[in-house]
């Protein structure tokens, strides 16, 4: 290590990197939170150990990297130069991996991707179905580096954005080529990036301040805590863009505490950028002046929003307050500050070595670019994915996430978090993007994505959100605090089977109510799931109120359990597995149900192997 004092230095750093390498085999170990969760910390102490057992040091090097994507078959290891991809990969397959694939350049068959359609076994990364319709400009070097290495991050292009700034383009050429490129923000609201720097730029007052949103509290979603995780230095860089375009100098990033890992690369990151003269004073003796503090928030989905962010982290309760001067003009401190979320700076790099005019050729014209999505649910292949902004649902469901999970039918999509929207099966083929989204009466939001197969009640599953915002409310204003919670008991009507088809209208109402009077985006965006629900399930709605039914078998009130003497073996599983002894019948004889004692837990519904529990 060593302190760089000029752009000079940095550039000369990055050139003895380039030259380093040699011909040793690399073994990549997925090393983000879900895949630890699977084994990843197990599977790569063995590795280590096996290649300290064989003396293998000085020929196989052992790297943990950030996120490879493919959450759902991690944890993952990659053996380069060959790119030979090993899926769901255990401790004990550890010593043929080294002995057959590192040194002898063999392929563990059973360990690979099997292409669910033509059954073939698939060798490289990039021809697995997952990544092939992708386009991973963001989180594709996540895979490539470690992330608590500022070396590696600098061998493969790491700051030469910020050098490129210091040394050729003055701070509004910085915000114009944004302004030109398109970029929007990817926290939710789509507002333009260049547009929002130039205002904070021309706002009167000192200092002025950066912030990174780290605060991702969407169910499903953790596209942030993978980048924060994969290549925190990626971020650093797009905020010490945006400081020296902004006239910054105290920039913070505000992550919630639930994410242990992000945090401690981040730390890592930031110290490394300190010793390496990229952060402090007088960066690469340009006069830039930079420092970064990491807040840790207590986990509060109303933080999100920009006034309430700020408000924790001037060390008060996170409540939001009303924007009559927005935060570029008035937000911490009540200083001039610019908050973008992860996604929106770590995109800020390329666009600065690629130019605006080479981004505005991915995504479409009112949103360019790419998107990353945390794509969950009924899917086959959940994970991390990134493709063009314009990419169809169709195309995300199908050809990356390999269809609905055991062969159901596709229902709804679930998007932008608890304030999104439900769109249907019947409008798969709508182009993603900001504009598309909200005509379907849904959002952006950070980019989780929910699929949901014809065994969805999605009553339920607006109960289920406007639950999860009542409680995550911060309950200042009335519209958002009493709205919630009488929106939440029309719900519970409905699906308990007490619901009245006036309710409806009720809801709508309400809706409109707290879009217009609500302090916040939480309580404006509150209404998205119901009302996008009631729009495109409006005959599930009058299943429950007037047919007194759950179609999809889920809101227990509304459905009843029976046994097929025709199916049922007598075998005794569901009466074993009956928490209220409701189940009788002898050994080898057709059992039923006491529907007085039954509590509607289903336990007997998933314990039968013959299908004979049926719900009614």
């Amino acid at each position: 290590m060593r302190c760089l004092l000029s752009t000079e230095d940095l550039s000369e750093a990055r050139r003895s990197l380039e030259e380093k390498g040699g011909d040793r085999v690399r073994i990549m170990v997925c090393g983000d939170t879900g895949c630890l969760a699977l084994g990843g910390a197990e599977v790569r102490r063995a590795l280590d150990e096996e290649v300290q057992k064989r003396g293998l040091a000085g020929r196989v090097e052992v790297l943990s990297t950030g996120c490879h994507g493919f959450c759902e078959r991690g944890p993952i290891v990659v053996v380069k130069p060959q790119d030979v991809f090993y899926q769901r990969v255990k401790a004990e397959d550890v010593p043929r991996i080294v002995e057959l694939t590192a040194l002898r350049g063999e392929v563990i068959d059973e360990l690979l991707y099997v292409d669910p359609r033509s059954g073939e076994r698939v060798v490289q990364e990039e021809k697995v179905d997952f990544y092939r319709s992708q386009k991973r400009i963001i989180i594709g070097e996540i895979d490539r580096i470690r992330p608590g290495e500022i070396e590696d991050y600098i061998a493969i292009g790491g700051y030469a954005a910020l050098v490129r700034v210091l040394e050729e383009m003055g701070p509004e050429e910085v915000i114009d080529e944004l302004k030109r490129s398109g970029l929007r923000g990817r926290g939710g609201g789509g507002f333009p990036t260049g547009r929002k720097w130039e205002l904070c730029r021309s706002a009167a007052g000192q200092p002025k301040y950066v912030i990174c949103n780290a605060d991702e509290g969407d169910p499903g979603a953790y596209m942030d805590r993978s980048l924060l995780e994969g290549n925190p230095h990626r971020i650093l860089e797009g905020m010490l863009i945006g400081a020296y375009a902004i006239g910054s100098e105290q920039g913070y990033i505000y992550v919630r505490n639930e994410y242990p890992l992000a945090i401690e690369n981040l730390h890592m990151a930031i110290k490394q950028a300190k010793e390496w003269g990229l952060l402090g004073n007088d960066i690469l003796g340009s006069g830039l002046n930079f420092r970064v503090k990491v807040v840790r928030g207590g986990g509060a989905f109303v933080c999100g929003e920009s006034t309430a962010l700020m408000a924790s982290v001037e060390g008060k309760r996170g409540e939001p307050r009303p924007k009559h001067v927005h935060t570029v003009e008035s937000g911490l401190w009540n200083h001039p500050t610019n908050l973008n979320n992860v996604e929106t700076w770590a995109n800020v790099p390329t666009i600065i070595n690629r130019g605006a005019e080479w981004y505005r050729t991915i995504g479409t014209e009112n949103s360019p670019g790419t998107k990353i999505f945390s794509m969950v649910g009924n899917i086959n292949n959940t994970g991390l994915v990134e493709v063009p902004m314009g990419t169809t649902f169709d195309q995300m469901i199908y050809e990356i996430g390999g269809g609905i999970r055991g062969g159901k039918r596709l229902k709804a999509i679930q998007i932008g978090g608890p304030s999104g929207g439900c769109i249907p099966a019947e409008l798969t083929g709508t182009k993603i993007d900001f504009d598309a989204l909200r005509e379907l009466g849904s959002m952006m939001g950070s980019g989780g994505m929910i699929v949901m197969d014809e065994d969805t009640c999605m009553v339920d599953i607006a109960r289920y959100f406007v639950e999860f915002l009542k409680e995550e409310s911060c309950g200042k204003c009335t519209p958002c605090r009493e709205g919630l919670y009488q929106m939440g008991e029309i719900l519970r009507d409905i699906t308990s089977g007490r619901g009245e088809e006036r309710q409806l209208d009720l809801l709508q109402e309400l809706a409109r109510v707290m879009r217009d009077a609500s302090l916040c985006a939480l309580g404006q965006t509150a209404a998205n799931p119901v009302m996008s629900t009631i729009r495109y399930f409006r005959d599930e709605y009058m299943e429950h109120i007037t047919g007194k039914r759950c179609p999809a078998g889920i809101c227990r009130d509304l459905i009843s359990y029976s046994i097929d003497p025709e199916k049922c073996t007598g075998c005794g599983r569901c009466a074993r597995a009956c928490p209220a002894d409701a189940i009788s019948g002898g050994k080898g004889e057709p059992h039923e149900i006491d529907l007085a004692k039954c509590i509607k837990c289903g336990s007997c519904y998933t314990t039968c192997k013959f299908d004979a529990v049926m719900k009614v």
